[in-house]
């Protein structure tokens, strides 16, 4: 499955104004992230010429990327897992720290009970048991996680329209 997301932004950065043309094509691709230029232009009422030079536009502003989704089981990963973090000190660079573990997918600062939130994709619980205890728990500020294995996934989607 392909899809369209958001690159991941600081909430400092003030929101990206789209026309309603561009919000199409957005939605378009959010739908199918495969759909070809021509059907988007048909939906949107643009050449494929013009549809290939917006896209390309919002994807060079940060706008959006197009990406492949998998499912890690299927592809070999047998355990996913979210872990919470709470730190002391400043979380910048515990999440960037994080960022950079290839086994990490997905890394929030967060308020409330947890400083950070890492989603995790790795191979057996072993490999999950060395990322934890050798890598995310041995970063400087970090001081207690909690690990929540998924069990099942219900339900990811990227298709929450623009505004």
């Amino acid at each position: 499955m392909l899809s369209v997301t958001r690159p991941a932004q600081s909430s400092a950065r003030p929101g990206v104004v789209l026309d309603e043309v561009s919000k199409g094509i957005v939605e378009e691709l959010q739908q199918d992230g495969r759909r070809s230029y021509a059907a988007i232009g048909k939906a949107v009422g643009l050449s494929e010429a013009a549809v290939r030079q917006r896209v390309q536009r919002l994807i060079d502003g940060g706008v959006m990327q197009v990406v492949a989704v998998t499912d890690p089981l299927e592809l070999g990963f047998a355990r996913q897992a979210m872990i919470g973090i709470k730190a002391r000190g400043a979380l910048e660079p515990i999440a960037d720290q994080l960022a950079d573990m290839d086994e990490v997918d997905y890394v929030v600062i967060t308020a409330g009970s947890f400083d950070l939130l890492a989603e995790v994709v790795c191979e057996s619980d072993e490999h999950l048991l060395e990322v934890l205890s050798t890598r995310v728990r041995q970063i400087p500020g970090v001081v207690s996680t909690e690990t929540f294995m998924y069990l099942k996934l219900r339900k990811q989607t990227y298709s929450w329209g623009v505004r």
